[in-house]
């Protein structure tokens, strides 16, 4: 069997799977794209305005793609002016309503509600979709407008919010939701008045879209704590951004590095953003490095099992649950894996026991018995994260590992078969 060529037709993503010839060791640089759970965000803060917005270092990942459609709906202009680098006006826009078949392609597209209520006194968008994750109710989202001041209505599958104008308010969050902290912040900064938001997320990408918010004109003090304070003003200008680093891609090829006993550099990973992943990798064994602009961890040894629990920033991230354990299959020892975020994502503990993996999984905990060797296998993705654990564990298998529906894949990681052959994994994207 041979390896296919890197250069199968993106048109044909539907139904690409990707194919890995595992037990080569991850070796070289990589540089990380811009965080999409930071840009989608971001995107959706042009709403708030109609002037022209700049963001640089857009990921080219569905999500992004979807989210650009999602905007040309509502008639926004949307120009490709360089590399990653996209001119978003939405001075057009007219429409208020953020239809279903887009909407349901991805959670994240709720976002648009906050914005919508904010700027014209009304949005009405559809229940969302995404990964089969967890029911990630949106009702703090809801809880937060109606603090403001926006009456809810709930119809066919749609969520209205209406306000004249938002008013300031005090929300105290029942956890701190990254999206709920981010849906009220974009609300808040055109309503009459201060808004206190209490138990707010404390994630980077929170904290780079109240930076960007900040250059729009907006009034927002706290971001990055558990306490968000906002100054609601009249109007909102554009912006100039670059979008932060995806910690969570660069957790991923960092993590590959210590499954395959190899050596990555991720370059633009901040370790700030990572010091929890990083803590775990080097009691696992692997040896890391910071830079002020990359992180670079390399490994020659078995990893020692270590326990994660997932929680809010600065916890162990959620969206890194998955790839560690890939990488605890094959420890040393025995290692907990508890999941506190979301109810159902252990989706992948079947796939990877189809390689030989050992995990007995209960409600939200996992145990991870490590073997020495994965055996390659077809398996199939469930969702975003769980996809890319089934590519790092194929690298380290022996044989050849098959991921089917790699469209879940394509929602968060920009080109990751190329990337990972520029470390010089033996993989492919081949159409079914």
């Amino acid at each position: 069997m041979t390896v296919w060529s890197l250069h199968a037709p993106r048109s044909a993503r539907l139904v690409d799977k990707i194919v890995i010839q595992g037990g080569v060791a991850l070796e070289g640089t990589v540089v990380a794209s811009g965080a999409k759970n930071a840009a989608l965000p971001l995107l959706f803060a042009c709403l708030l305005t109609d002037k022209p917005c700049r963001l640089r270092r857009v990921p080219d990942v569905a999500d992004i793609r979807t989210t650009r459609n999602l905007l040309q709906t509502l008639g926004a202009t949307i120009e490709e002016v360089g590399p990653h680098e996209l001119i978003i006006d939405c001075s057009q826009v007219v429409e208020a309503e953020a239809p279903y078949e887009l909407v349901r392609k991805m959670r994240a597209s709720f976002l648009a509600l906050g914005p919508l209520v904010a700027r014209f006194g009304r949005g009405r968008v559809s229940k969302p979709g995404g990964c089969a994750i967890g029911t990630r109710p949106i009702d703090m989202h809801l809880a937060g407008f109606e603090r403001l001041g926006a009456k809810i209505n709930e119809t066919h599958g749609y969520i209205e919010a209406v306000s004249k104008r938002l008013q300031g308010g005090h929300f105290i969050m029942e956890m701190p939701s990254v999206g709920a902290t981010e849906n009220v912040m974009l609300a808040a900064v055109l309503a009459e008045g201060r808004t206190r938001i209490e138990n707010a997320a404390r994630e980077p990408e929170v904290v780079d879209l109240a930076a960007a918010l900040s250059k729009m004109g907006a009034n927002i003090q706290g971001a990055g704590s558990s306490i968000i304070e906002i100054e609601g003003v009249d109007s909102l200008g554009g912006y100039d951004h670059e979008v932060i680093p995806d910690r969570i891609e660069a957790g991923t090829y960092l993590i590959g590095a210590a499954i395959t006993r190899g050596q990555v550099r991720v370059e633009g990973a901040r370790a700030h953003d990572l010091s929890m992943l990083l803590e775990c990798l080097e009691a696992a064994g692997a040896t890391v490095e910071t830079q002020a602009d990359s992180v670079t961890v390399g490994s020659t040894a078995r990893a020692r099992a270590v326990d994660i629990v997932t929680a809010p920033h600065p916890g162990f991230p959620t969206d890194l649950q998955a790839q560690w354990m890939a990488l605890m299959t094959l420890a040393d020892g025995r290692a907990r894996v508890a999941e506190r975020i979301f109810e159902n994502r252990f989706m992948h503990v079947p796939e990877l026991a189809r390689m030989g993996a050992h995990i007995v999984s209960s409600g939200g905990e996992a145990v991870i018995t490590g073997c020495e060797q994965l055996s390659g296998a077809p398996v199939m993705a469930t969702d975003l994260r769980a996809s890319v654990s089934l590519v790092l564990a194929g690298l380290a298998a022996s044989g050849y590992t098959e991921v089917l529906r790699v469209y879940h894949l394509d929602r968060g990681y920009e080109r990751i078969e190329e990337k990972l052959g520029a470390l010089g994994a033996r993989v492919a994207r081949v159409p079914v």
